[in-house]
């Protein structure tokens, strides 16, 4: 006589090996099948497991059940440590976001490393610090899981009427215009344009998002050659508040003249916190290696003189290009 289970989900009693292995077949894959297992600390009866197949097909075959099952796996993993482990019992939304912020900063490393391998695995972290917040929302009754995800896709539809509605358009710019005009939209068009920038970002990722906003506003410059009579007109008020030695305006200026350039690089489609993070790096390994050539001389940077560094600096350049 066959050993009976029972399906957690809907709790009819049916021949264990009969249920998610049955579904395998129908197009859920192994993975899936135990990640069912897991969300749902049991197998799934034939019926309850053929049907979450066949929902797997419909959206596009058993990868996507797969990513569900998964998803839901996560859920559960992260409702049972809430419940079981005393760190992750304590931790408010308040607590959790300073390892938030540091899991965005390794994410941005890794996409600057081009490392797909950690990118994978930060993103891993990132999804579930979204789940952590949303289960500590639903335990004090302010917002649930699907009441979240419910609402990034109502919103993902929303402001994309190009591709659900009826207003097609295939330019990537029209589109962002687009989407902050229906941004704006949503409050009933009482919000302003740079309402939406977080006070918390980073001075030059939040100069970047506000020329963006703005841009989208229709206010920019007609071609991206005519930013640089500004960075020009920025650059010698700089120069000319150095001259007067007064702190107070050459912070300004310093402030404006890098704010003109940030907006030449966005003009330019180029990432400006990306490129200074990558011309950091070519500093430091340049500078590292100057400091290792002086080292195998017997030497200290202290004790050379600039010229002598400069020097260095030189032939380490000359080596990365392959001139020896």
């Amino acid at each position: 006589m066959s050993r009976m289970s029972r399906c957690p989900r809907c709790g009819v009693s049916f021949p264990s090996g009969e249920g998610n292995s049955a579904a395998c077949r129908r197009g859920i894959s192994p993975a899936a099948g135990r990640a069912l297992s897991a969300l749902y600390e049991g197998e799934l009866c034939p019926a309850c497991a053929a049907a979450t197949a066949a929902y797997g097909q419909a959206e596009g075959g058993a990868r996507e059940a797969e990513e569900l099952a998964l998803f839901g796996e996560l859920v559960h993993l992260m409702r049972r440590l809430r419940r079981d482990c005393p760190w992750d019992a304590k931790q408010t939304v308040e607590s959790l976001r300073q390892y938030t912020i540091e899991e965005v900063h390794e994410l941005a490393d890794a996409i600057v490393d081009r490392s797909d391998v950690d990118i994978r695995k930060e993103l891993g972290d990132l999804i579930m610090h979204v789940v952590f917040y949303a289960l500590i929302g639903e335990e004090h009754g302010r917002f649930s899981l699907a009441e979240m995800l419910r609402g990034e896709n109502e919103k993902l539809i929303y402001r994309h009427p190009h591709v659900f509605g009826e207003n097609p358009t295939t330019d990537a710019d029209e589109v962002e215009r687009q989407w902050e005009a229906l941004k704006l939209r949503e409050k009933g068009g009482n919000r302003r344009v740079l309402e939406g920038v977080p006070r918390s970002l980073p001075a030059l990722v939040k100069a970047m998002r506000i020329q963006e906003k703005a841009a989208a506003a229709g206010f920019d410059w007609t071609a991206p050659e005519d930013v640089w009579g500004k960075v020009d007109e920025e650059l010698a008020e700089t120069r000319e508040a150095v001259g007067e030695q007064d702190r107070a305006h050459m912070q300004e200026e310093f402030g404006d003249l890098l704010f003109a350039v940030i907006n030449a690089a966005r003009l330019y489609r180029i990432d400006p916190a990306f490129a200074l993070e990558e011309a950091n790096r070519k500093f430091m390994r340049r500078f590292n290696h100057v400091e290792a050539l002086a080292t195998e001389g017997g030497r200290q940077l202290a004790s050379m003189s600039l010229e002598e560094m400069e020097a260095l600096w030189c032939r380490v350049k000359r080596m990365e290009r392959g001139e020896g």
